[in-house]
């Protein structure tokens, strides 16, 4: 983040965590941790709004010190920090979830059911912690339930009798299934569900986000921003995605368009989120509105990567390449075919399933 300051009439800035506030190591810098601080010093409330579990944003929301409720589950859970009070959760409509988790089981994947229960030490519910060991590679939902298996809560029959207090899940595969099953959803249950399919940003698969109609990051928002007497013209919001674009509840329609077919074709357009919010900028320019266009402008140049950051990427990308090469040129002095050895590696979600005790086999 520079240090270019917030815009004039902004009283709230939204960060997402994910590929915004982290960096590749999905670490918060020190330098991040200066520019959030000036912006609060200057005046402007600061939350967060993202997809991740609540107990797993804590670390950031304590890392940047901010008090501000949490908006997590993108947009179905909001608690408070500080003593982790609930302030919002949605809830599905009678009978939605157990015909929409049915109709994923049937689809051969398996899903996973958050509730409210960080105070009794878990997270989300699933059916098996056994079953991910068919599944090929291991696949990125084996990678989940590897680093969150003491926070899960096994009911083997939870696509019959899901919990009563759930308020969002996901599916996690590759993404023409991810995006596949979203439609399947979306026909089915277009009036009940919120339906959002995205890359995870942590692990090695797409992420097939579920929540109750309504449910999106801005909704979270807006209940927080209503309650702090916080107008959304007042609010910023930047993200890498677009589920990070916030929009007014009542913009049904810019530059004359649903904000549906407009986020469609900015998605052909523009694949990453900052280039949504520039072209978004430039809408607000061609429709008169110049304080909005700067505004959005605004947000787009400020949180885009700065030459050094580029710079710095080249530079590790390029030792990266001069080490992989000498490594090459070792292996091809010893007698060996690299070629052979690289065709023969496993991939990254089996390599980390090896037994560390006998890698070397």
């Amino acid at each position: 983040m520079d240090d270019t300051p917030p815009p004039a009439g902004i009283r709230l800035l939204v960060l997402d965590i994910d590929g915004t506030l982290t960096n590749s190591r999905h670490e918060v810098s020190d330098a991040t941790c200066r520019a959030i601080a000036r912006v609060r010093a200057a005046g402007v409330r600061v939350m967060l709004a993202t997809g991740r579990r609540y107990r797993d944003a804590l670390p950031v929301v304590e890392r940047l010190e901010i008090i501000e409720p949490l908006v997590t589950a993108s947009g179905a859970l909001v608690k408070r920090p500080g003593d982790h009070a609930t302030l919002h959760r949605a809830a599905f409509a009678a009978g939605v979830l157990p015909a929409v988790l049915d109709l994923v089981v049937a689809s051969g994947h398996e899903p996973v059911v958050y509730t409210d229960s960080f105070a009794d030490g878990f997270d989300f519910h699933c059916r098996s912690l056994e079953s991910v060991a068919a599944l090929p590679a291991g696949g990125g939902f084996a990678e989940y339930l590897g680093f969150n298996r003491g926070l899960a809560r096994v009911e083997p029959d939870l696509h019959r009798e899901p919990p009563p207090d759930a308020f969002a899940g996901f599916v996690m595969g590759g993404r023409e299934p991810m995006e596949a099953l979203e439609k399947r959803l979306r026909d089915r249950f277009a009036e009940s569900l919120s339906l959002h399919t995205i890359r995870s940003p942590r692990y090695s698969q797409w992420m097939c986000e579920i929540a109750p109609a309504g449910v999106t990051k801005w909704s979270g928002v807006a209940a927080v921003a209503a309650a702090a007497g916080i107008a959304a013209a007042e609010i910023c919001t930047v993200g890498d995605d677009l589920n990070d674009l916030l929009a007014d509840e009542g913009d049904a329609a810019v530059g004359g368009r649903p904000v549906e077919e407009r986020y469609a074709e900015a998605r052909r357009m523009a694949p990453d989120a900052m280039e949504l919010v520039f072209w978004r900028g430039v809408e607000l320019a061609g429709a008169g509105d110049l304080d909005g266009a700067r505004r959005e402008l605004r947000i787009a140049f400020a949180a885009a990567p700065n030459w050094q950051e580029k710079e710095l990427a080249a530079e590790f990308a390029a030792e990266e390449a001069r080490h992989s090469r000498g490594l090459y040129d070792l292996l091809t002095d010893l007698g060996e075919d690299p070629e052979k050895i690289i065709a023969g590696r496993p991939d990254a979600a089996s390599f980390w399933g090896l037994d560390l005790d006998n890698w070397l086999e």
